[in-house]
C-alpha cells in the first residue's frame, strides 16, 4: 500500500511540476525577484538610518555632558579663587562623575559609528548588485520576448500553432463541404438529364429534346467554322454561310402517300 501511495505522490508532483512550468512566465519571475531585492535594499537603508539616528543622539548627549563638565571645572576654579575649597572639591567631584558618563557614551558612539559604516558599505554593495540584476533582468526579458515572438511567427507560418491549426481545420472542413455540394449538384444534373429523376417544375428536357439540342449545337459550330475559313480565304461571310448550308444534308421532304383506294362493289 505504501508503494502505491508513493507512486501516486510522485505522479501528482510530476503533473503539478509540469503544470507550474507551463504556467510560469520567466519575465514575471524576474520582476518578482527584483522587487524582493528592492525590499531588502530598503530594509538595509532603514537600518543605516536608524543607526545614524542613534549615533547622532549620542553625539548630542556627549556635547551636553562635555558642556556640563566644562561648567563644573569653571565653577571649581572660581571657588578656589574665592577661597572656597569645599565648593571647588564638590564641583570637581561632579565633574568626575560626568567624565565617567562621557567615557561610556564615547565607547557606544564608536560602536555605533562602526556599525553605521558596515551597514553603509553593505547598502552600497547591495545597491550595485540590484542595479546589475535590473540590467540583466531587462536584457533577459527582451531576449525572451523576442524569442517568444519569433516562435509564434514560425508556428503561424508553419501552421502548427493552436490558433492556426483551428483555422486550417475550418478551411479544410469548408473545402470538403464545398466539394461535397458540388458533387451532389453534378450528380443531380446527370440524373435529371438522363430522366432517372422527374423534374416537378417541368423545365427539364426529355432525352429526345436533349439529343436535338446537341445536334443543333454541333451544326452551329460547323457554320461558325465555315465562316472563319471563308474569311481567312478572302471570301465573304455570306458565301461561307451558303456553302456551309449547302454542305448540310438536306432533309428529304415527306411525300404524300397515295390515298387508299376503295373499290366500289
Amino acid at each position: 500500500m505504501s508503494g502505491v501511495m508513493k507512486r501516486m505522490g510522485m505522479i501528482f508532483r510530476a503533473k503539478a511540476n509540469k503544470a507550474l512550468d507551463r504556467a510560469e512566465d520567466p519575465r514575471e519571475t524576474l520582476d518578482y525577484s527584483y522587487q524582493k531585492q528592492l525590499e531588502l535594499l530598503q530594509k538595509v537603508r532603514r537600518g543605516v538610518a536608524d543607526v545614524a539616528t542613534s549615533r547622532k543622539r549620542l553625539e548630542l548627549q556627549l556635547n551636553q555632558l562635555q558642556q556640563q563638565s566644562a561648567k563644573y571645572e569653571d565653577q571649581g576654579r572660581k571657588a578656589l579663587a574665592l577661597g572656597r575649597e569645599d565648593l571647588a572639591r564638590e564641583a570637581l567631584s561632579r565633574r568626575a562623575a560626568l567624565q565617567q558618563q562621557v567615557t561610556d557614551l564615547e565607547t557606544q558612539h564608536q560602536t555605533l559609528q562602526g556599525e553605521e559604516e558596515k551597514l553603509t558599505l553593505a547598502a552600497q554593495r547591495l545597491q550595485a548588485k540590484v542595479d546589475a540584476f535590473r540590467t540583466k533582468k531587462e536584457t533577459i526579458k527582451a531576449t525572451y520576448s523576442a524569442a517568444k515572438a519569433q516562435t509564434q511567427i514560425g508556428e503561424a507560418f508553419s501552421g502548427i500553432s493552436e490558433e492556426m491549426g483551428d483555422v486550417g481545420l475550418a478551411i479544410q472542413r469548408a473545402e470538403d463541404k464545398t466539394e461535397q455540394l458540388r458533387a451532389r449538384a453534378g450528380a443531380l444534373d446527370e440524373l435529371l438529364a438522363s430522366g432517372a429523376l422527374d423534374d416537378p417544375t417541368g423545365i427539364a428536357k426529355d432525352d429526345i429534346q436533349a439529343e436535338l439540342d446537341r445536334l443543333s449545337g454541333g451544326s452551329d459550330v460547323e457554320l461558325e467554322l465555315q465562316r472563319m475559313k471563308a474569311e481567312l480565304a478572302g471570301g465573304s461571310p455570306q458565301q461561307a454561310l451558303e456553302s456551309g448550308q449547302a454542305g448540310q444534308p438536306r432533309q428529304q421532304q415527306a411525300q404524300p402517300q397515295d390515298q387508299p383506294r376503295f373499290d366500289k362493289q
